[in-house]
């Protein structure tokens, strides 16, 4: 068909508008230890009319977007100088994700996810506007059940584990440039979970006070 639409393509992801509290920190000679939480939505920004091959729309787990308004819940823990090494950095992020129903009257599953992030600061200058931080990550994702029309499609759920890295560098006082690259490691073997294989993020943090 001459007016057929153009079969895949790509498209950008829902946008997520985050919040980060800092409730804790304590600083000491071996370096900092502090907690945090983070709250926000995930805004449905992202694309949803891509097709396949055949002309019809791909599922909406396919889709670059979901269509939806969600939540994202999460809790953060960073210990500095780990096994007394200064420049050693463990870090704790778990944060849930819960989902509503979005494009094609499809919710897809929500999730629960524990990532671990062992890094080294090779470099720091010396008044610590500038920092780079680089080292192996590991995380755990486990996503529900899809709904379609209300209706649960069992087995869609399941549970992944990925390896890879992630390097974080500080550009000016505040400001943050991450870049994580992800593999699958291992996952459930439901007949039709579709685990990440691998996974690339990238994104600018900006720290802020306020005056209460």
């Amino acid at each position: 068909m001459a007016n057929a639409p153009p079969a895949g393509g790509t498209g950008l992801g829902d946008v997520m508008a985050l919040l980060k509290y800092r409730f804790y920190r304590r600083d000491s000679p071996r370096g900092t230890t502090q907690a945090s939480v983070t709250l926000g939505p995930k805004i449905p920004t992202g694309r949803t009319d891509l097709r396949g091959g055949s002309g019809n729309l791909l599922p909406a787990g396919l889709q670059p977007g979901s269509g939806s308004t969600d939540l994202l819940l999460a809790a953060n823990w960073t210990y500095t100088g780990l096994f007394n090494v200064r420049r050693l950095v463990a870090d704790e992020d778990f944060h849930s994700l819960i989902r509503s129903q979005g494009a094609q009257e499809t919710r897809l599953g929500s999730e629960i996810e524990s990532r671990f992030w062992l890094s080294c600061r090779p470099y720091e200058s010396k008044n610590v506007a500038r920092e780079w931080f680089i080292g192996p990550v590991f995380t755990w994702l486990h996503s529900g059940d899809d709904h379609i029309a209300g209706i649960a499609r069992n087995g869609s759920g399941g549970d992944s584990l990925l390896a890879g890295v992630t390097t974080y560098v500080g550009a000016r006082p505040g400001m943050h440039l991450w870049l994580g690259v992800d593999w699958d490691v291992a996952h459930s073997t439901g007949a039709v979970f579709m685990p990440v294989r691998r996974h690339i993020s990238l994104g600018v943090t900006q720290q802020f006070r306020l005056h209460l």
